[in-house]
């Protein structure tokens, strides 16, 4: 399993990049997270301009055998999502921390990102 040192990871399998700004973030699911999903069939987000607060839904994840909610890891507004899983939503098993992202986000509170896992921390909550 790979988890990026330059990303935050939530309990409920999210990973977050910041930009260089600083105020803008992208979010997806972690190698894990698809690993236990299975083949991802279907990616549904709420759409661009949707302000969100921390731990609120902001989409699911659908897989042969379950469906799975996705959570904010932070507030922010979307300001993208990844059109290019409409067509081929397998781009989140494939490269889950690149071209599998799900949402851009402009950040409401950067000092949100303190409170999530560091890579070592999420690698230690799943075992690996």
């Amino acid at each position: 399993m790979d988890f990026p040192n330059d990303l935050r990871y939530t309990k409920e399998h999210e990973w977050i990049r910041v930009e260089a700004d600083g105020k803008t973030a992208t979010i997806g699911i972690t190698d894990f997270a698809q690993h236990e999903l299975g083949d991802i069939v279907f990616v549904e987000t709420q759409d661009e301009g949707t302000k969100l607060d921390a731990n609120t839904v902001f989409g699911t994840v659908e897989a042969v055998k379950t469906v799975s909610e996705l959570f904010m890891p932070v507030s922010g507004t979307i300001i993208e999502k990844n059109a290019d899983l409409d067509a081929r939503p397998e781009l989140v098993n494939e490269d889950p921390y690149g071209k599998g992202w799900m949402v851009r986000i402009e950040l409401s509170d950067p000092s949100e990102l303190d409170s999530l896992l560091s890579a070592d921390a999420y690698a230690g909550i799943v075992g690996k």
